[in-house]
């Protein structure tokens, strides 16, 4: 009779290798067609990627396979990797999921530039140091706030839609700080104003618009120029303060909504956008979009000022 050892071993001969029963086309999803990468499976039991689920739930509610519903997986809003097939993918097929792994931190590695290909939400204006809240519902979008997130740089750019081109020249890079994801897959993105950009290409990807940029830096002056420019800040800030104090209904609604008006900075040249209480108010100001865009397009401080002052001027000459 055979001892136990020798049991065991006779068992091995006759049961095959676990790679040889499967071939790579098995670990392979059938939305991307290529080796599983955080394989996750839906109630209804059907395995895909984590990122081609995702992507066919911003369209539906419903498995891509058997239509199933997935509402209420949706509104989980967590998706647990199934732990079996990765330890069953890394035993048999190291190699290939190494080189999975890796093409998608090249994927990442690519979004997460921030001067090329750079993903636009083509929306409203938005300025440096100034909140900017987004209820986010296209499925382009939605991928495209995601793909922020996932790549680490949580900033994508602004830009208004302009006619005869698919957004305007110049626009505001805009910073992820907090997604309150909704049980649909809709959600509410607060974001806040960066630097200020000018398009130099414009391109496409998966459904947004994406652009090549260069960033914004207001001229620095020094000497009596900086002298002049202080003066005219002061007096600028002074309007400013009037006209919030100007106590009409529109401006205390408007104070209500978006806070009261921002300190002084100690050096108004420090930020290369200029300073913050500016952009406050030329969001708050009744101005057209494409008066507001030569605003952001402006590299002079003391041009913008200037605007201000007469814009200030004429509405607090205005009958209350």
């Amino acid at each position: 009779p055979l001892d136990n050892k020798e049991e065991t071993a006779a068992a091995k001969c006759t049961q095959p290798c676990l790679g040889e029963s499967l071939s790579i086309s098995d670990l392979e999803c059938s939305l991307c067609i290529r080796m599983f990468f955080e394989p996750v499976t839906t109630p209804c039991g059907h395995t895909f990627c984590k990122e081609c689920l995702e992507r066919c739930l911003d369209h539906r509610p419903n498995c891509p396979l058997c239509k199933q519903s997935l509402r209420e997986y949706l509104k989980v809003g967590r998706y647990s990797p199934t732990v079996l097939l990765q330890d069953i993918m890394l035993a048999t097929f190291p190699t290939q999921l190494a080189e999975r792994r890796e093409l998608h931190r090249a994927e990442m590695a690519e979004l997460s530039n921030l001067t090329e290909n750079i993903p636009i939400f083509v929306c409203t204006m938005s300025f440096p140091g100034i909140p900017c809240p987004l209820h986010v519902f296209e499925p382009r979008y939605r991928l495209m706030i995601r793909r922020c997130q996932e790549s680490g740089t949580r900033r994508f750019g602004m830009c208004i839609y302009e006619n005869g081109k698919s957004f305007a020249d110049y626009g505001c890079m805009l910073e992820i700080r907090q997604v309150e994801l909704l049980a649909d897959g809709r959600s509410l993105v607060d974001t806040i104003g960066r630097q200020r950009f000018r398009v130099l290409s414009r391109g496409h990807r998966d459904g947004y618009h994406t652009a090549d940029i260069e960033y914004l830096e207001d001229k620095k002056v020094s000497g009596e120029e900086l002298q002049e420019l202080q003066c005219l800040h002061e007096s600028t800030y002074r309007l400013a303060q009037r006209f919030c104090e100007h106590g009409d209904l529109t401006s205390r609604h408007i104070l209500m909504q978006h806070g009261p008006l921002p300190e002084k900075e100690e050096d108004i040249q420090a930020s290369a956008d200029g300073p913050t209480w500016c952009w406050w108010l030329i969001s708050i100001l009744p101005l057209d979009p494409s008066y507001q865009l030569n605003l952001v397009s402006c590299t002079s401080l003391r041009a913008r000022l200037a605007q201000l002052q007469h814009i200030l001027t004429a509405l607090l000459q205005q009958p209350p």
